[in-house]
């Protein structure tokens, strides 16, 4: 699998065998593996020639996460893939494919982001009528020379064949950016066997202890001062 480092103003990712230049032209080679919600393969696209010009743009709104939620947070961790899914508004051309990447605000990195293709890698590529995809992050970073992912705040980013940074064009779809998520790697557990203190526990009961033992003492000796009055006053009197 494979990811890619670049600077926020950049448009395509390099990779690990070079740089990407160009946008995806044509059909998708090869099989895809994973999961992939939608056909497995582009249908036959409207002409842009017959799409009128006062058509509006089409546009891509996020389901799952909700593009309205809060930002969600996801583990890096073993058998925790994430899913992320779409639907379509105003498209009246089907994009041959669809390319996915997750950049980091922290260290400028761009992850790609879907399932792996038949050559075992994160190619970031799926079908233009794909409608979610599933994303094993953890996975994807355990190969061999890829970028770890770090805890920090990622943008994912989808966009067709035509590339990332072209301009809305009637009933084609526009770029997409609006999905922001945080990722983070969970503590590592350590069982109780292997010598572990828990040294804010410890804290907290030596605090809650001193104060009831001198809570029980102060008792006592009120108990004991008004029990000496009593018997004196007793005492005078008889």
């Amino acid at each position: 699998m494979s990811s890619s480092q670049n600077n926020q103003q950049s448009t395509q990712p390099a990779t690990n065998g070079g740089s990407v230049t160009g946008s995806v032209t044509g059909s998708i080679t090869g099989s895809v593996t994973g999961s992939v919600t939608g056909s497995t393969a582009a249908t036959g696209t409207t002409s842009t020639n017959t799409i009128p010009q006062t058509a509006p743009p089409g546009t891509l709104s996020f389901t799952i996460p909700s593009q309205t939620a809060t930002p969600s947070y996801y583990k890096i961790m073993a058998s925790n893939p994430i899913t992320f899914g779409w639907n379509f508004t105003s498209l009246l051309s089907t994009p041959a494919s669809l390319t996915l990447h997750a950049y980091c605000t922290l260290n400028g990195n761009t992850y790609r982001v879907g399932p792996t293709n038949a050559a075992g890698t994160v190619a970031g590529v799926i079908p233009g009528t794909a409608t979610a995809v599933t994303w094993d992050a953890y996975a994807q970073q355990s190969e061999a020379g890829a970028v770890p992912l770090v805890q920090a705040t990622y943008t994912l980013r989808i966009f067709d064949e035509r590339g990332y940074t072209v301009g809305a064009e009637p009933g084609l779809l526009n770029p997409n950016q609006n999905l922001k998520f945080a990722m983070y790697s969970p503590a590592q557990y350590t069982p109780l066997e292997s010598g572990w203190q828990c040294t804010g526990c410890s804290s907290a009961t030596t605090n809650f202890s001193v104060p009831s033992f001198m809570a029980l003492a102060t008792t006592l000796m009120v108990m004991f001062i008004s029990g000496v009055g009593l018997v004196r006053g007793l005492v005078r009197n008889w």
